[in-house]
């Protein structure tokens, strides 16, 4: 499988471990693979690899995994535009 990566630490990805109840429903869901179980814990792997398509937030049964839908590169883009140096979100 070809690998994509998109900007560097914009993606807006969000895992609360203390709510996450190790279902991987998200490794499940997730076109990218971002994440992995690990201790019974979702953990995301392959962070930048997020495309924020939302699928692993519409099936968290918990409510761990936030994402802001698209919005990630979209910032980083402006933030660079703007000459804002740093993480977006």
């Amino acid at each position: 499988m070809r690998t994509y990566r998109y900007l560097e630490d914009v993606v807006t990805l969000e895992c609360d471990l203390e709510k996450c109840i190790g279902c991987a429903m998200c490794t499940v869901v997730c076109p990218h693979a971002v994440f992995r179980i690990e201790k019974k814990k979702a953990v995301m792997e392959h962070r930048n690899l997020c495309m924020e398509c939302g699928a692993c937030m519409q099936n968290c049964p918990t409510g761990a995994i936030t994402v802001e839908a698209g919005e990630g590169c979209v910032r980083g883009i402006i933030n660079e535009l703007l000459g804002i140096e740093g993480p977006c979100c």
